[in-house]
């Protein structure tokens, strides 16, 4: 079953037009990878979804609801959640607290979490639950914001690079916490600049070249897709 179906999207940056009518669907605690080389309009899809870009043509539908058009608190209220690459905390409020920001209502069919689960994924965010969030290192940086997003209960969380200059021993404990929020029923769609990662935990790829989706499928097909790979993936 779809939950996110995004069909003809248009979005600028001014007189700059990124994306240029993409279509594409996500089911139901699916996770998709979206690959490409920096420009090709990842990090634009996901914030024409959440309306931080707002589309200039097309329609983004999670589950029966039209989101186009729609504020991003909106968006996020009907269900979609967003991790940026920026890794935005408030520097100045405790982990406690960054986390508190976090909460509401859940979207009907979402799953409820809770601070305590957090704390159970990550457990170096328990211990440093009382401190300012600006003295928190990049990678605890990282898991606040994934876990302040998820305690908003989303039906479908977006992320933006989650292992950007993460040590391997922290990549992987994202990726295992993406798989497993997955088996609870959230949608994932993640930008991955390691390919590794990306075919590791997606059960379905897209490639963007140009604000176009260039290539869809399952991982296995990529692999056995050089010359995608090589024209939209690999540095010349």
């Amino acid at each position: 079953m779809s939950l996110l179906k995004v069909e003809g999207l248009h979005a600028h940056y001014g007189k700059s037009h990124i994306l240029h009518g993409v279509d594409m669907q996500i089911g139901e605690g699916a996770i998709v990878s979206l690959l490409g080389r920096n420009g090709s309009g990842r990090s634009t899809l996901l914030k024409a979804i959440m309306g931080l870009v707002p589309p200039t043509a097309g329609s983004v539908r999670l589950g029966e609801k039209e989101l186009s058009g729609c504020r991003p608190f909106d968006v996020c209220r009907s269900g979609i959640g967003y991790v940026p690459e920026e890794r935005l905390v408030f520097p100045n409020l405790t982990v406690d607290e960054n986390l508190a920001m976090g909460v509401q209502k859940a979207a009907p069919g979402a799953h409820v979490w809770s601070v305590e689960e957090m704390y159970g994924y990550f457990p170096r965010l328990k211990e440093r639950r009382g401190v300012n969030a600006g003295y928190l290192s990049g990678g605890e940086q990282q898991m606040l914001t994934i876990c302040r997003s998820l305690l908003g209960n989303p039906r479908l969380l977006l992320i933006d690079e989650p292992t950007e200059g993460l040590a391997p021993r922290i990549v992987d404990v994202v990726m295992e916490f993406i798989l497993d929020i997955a088996r609870r029923n959230v949608a994932v769609m993640l930008v991955e600049q390691k390919l590794t990662i990306a075919l590791k935990v997606a059960q379905d790829v897209l490639v963007m070249g140009h604000g176009e989706l260039v290539f869809r499928g399952s991982p296995e097909a990529l692999v056995n897709a050089p010359e995608i790979r090589r024209n939209w993936l690999e540095v010349a």
